[in-house]
């Protein structure tokens, strides 16, 4: 189960429909060996398409080095789907850097953003319940 802090999920909602219709990407921080999110990072999408994402590595830096002078780390990445089912696509699948991440889609589809979240060990995608606290 991954659990996101209010504050982590409010930024990554206000990211996605900040950055509408490309898709939004950040990074997730949390305490070692825990499933807390704790620290949303928006970052660039340097694809800056509707369709795919890439995370600006002068961000990921930024929000890896943030995140461990917090005593943190980076345990997930989230992006938006702006047109499709919050799902994991085969280009998610397949650009999954760590198999111990979270991977977060925030759905714009419909009226209200639809957020889910996976763990990724290729070729297996397993949802994961998320709550928000």
């Amino acid at each position: 189960m991954l659990r996101l802090s209010a504050d982590a999920y409010a930024a990554m909602i206000g990211h996605a429909y900040d950055c509408y219709p490309e898709e939004m990407c950040g990074l997730l921080a949390g305490f070692p060996g825990r499933s807390d999110a704790v620290k949303f990072y928006p970052c660039e999408n340097t694809t800056h398409s509707g369709k795919v994402y890439t995370v600006s590595p002068k961000d990921h830096l930024r929000a890896d080095r943030e995140a461990d002078a917090g005593g943190m780390e980076i345990i997930g990445v989230v992006h938006s789907h702006t047109h499709t089912e919050p799902y994991p696509s085969v280009t998610d699948v397949n650009q999954a850097p760590d198999p111990g991440w979270h991977y977060v889609i925030v759905g714009l589809k419909r009226e209200a953003p639809e957020t889910r979240s996976y763990r990724i060990v290729q070729p297996t995608i397993t949802e994961e319940p998320i709550t928000v606290r």
